[in-house]
């Protein structure tokens, strides 16, 4: 038997109308966002399938309140959303996409400028100290301001911690960031490095301690590690930062020291050298 001729899917939609529910959908919450109420998002988007209609026919084809629908009309045509014709029945159309974005765009402007400009503004606070934990936590701070880091770097860290960071340390290289590093080893991922004091037979005591400074203005102090919860204290305090500054400062002149000068500087100072370096170096062994 011959089957009954059929329209295809797509031709038994409503001409003009949004391809799926899912489109729809995701129409109607980024005109909700936009500020718009649910009634006045479905208004807009069943006007933008006509040239023009009543308040009548936008109800029915919508299937919702009349009074709901004629106020959702008569507030977007006072806001200059739709275009209202003379007579009656009134007739409504929407503006152009384009003309309607532009103008939606100005007013987010517009009243954004005016929210920076008239916002009150509380007397800044003291520095205050945080506390971060957790490894996601951590990692998810330090990344944001090593993004908005804008002249200067100074980190101590491990390779470990290093290698984590290698992507967003060389964008901040790459636009113009100086950056100055402490690494645990040789074998630094982006440049120059200074070693830190190794541990017996490699192994951290409780954890990987690492810092980090940034325009020498925020910093961030903690410890990361296998064994033990990922912890840090974040702080803009300018007794935090230039203690970390000044101890990274006087790693640097030693490593120094010695690279210029190798074994000339035990020969030269003797065991006195060799002592202070284990006084206050060495673990407490």
């Amino acid at each position: 038997m011959t089957q009954p001729n059929r329209l295809p899917q797509d031709m038994n939609r409503t001409p003009g109308s949004i391809g799926g529910t899912e489109h729809m959908e995701r129409l109607l919450h980024h005109l909700r966002n936009l500020g718009f109420t649910e009634m006045e998002a479905k208004v807009m988007v069943e006007l933008s399938r006509q040239n023009a209609a009543s308040g009548y026919e936008v109800a029915k084809r919508l299937g919702a309140s009349r009074s709901n629908v004629y106020a959702a009309l008569q507030r977007l045509a006072g806001q200059g959303y739709l275009r209202a014709s003379a007579g009656e029945p009134v007739r409504y159309s929407m503006l152009p996409s384009g003309e309607l974005t532009r103008m939606i765009e100005g007013q987010l402007q517009e009243s954004l400028r005016a929210v920076e400009k008239e916002m009150p503004r509380a007397e800044p606070d003291k520095p205050t100290f945080y506390n971060v934990e957790g490894d996601r936590n951590v990692l998810e701070s330090l990344t944001r301001e090593l993004e908005r880091a804008e002249h200067e770097i100074v980190l101590d860290l491990w390779s470990e911690e290093a290698e984590l960071l290698r992507t967003e340390l060389e964008k901040a290289e790459k636009r113009g960031v100086r950056l100055l590093w402490s690494c645990d080893n040789g074998e630094s991922v982006l440049g120059p490095w200074l070693p830190h004091a190794s541990h017996e037979a490699g192994q951290e005591p409780s954890g990987r301690k690492f810092s980090f400074v940034i325009d020498r203005r925020w910093c961030m102090l903690g410890m990361r590690g296998e064994n033990c919860p990922t912890q840090a204290l974040i702080t803009e305090h300018p007794v935090m930062t230039g203690l970390l500054l000044n101890h990274f400062a006087q790693d640097l002149i030693l490593y120094e020291l010695e690279h210029d000068m190798g074994s000339e500087l035990s020969t030269r100072y003797g065991w006195r050298y060799e002592g202070i370096i284990g006084k206050y170096m060495s673990a407490g062994e």
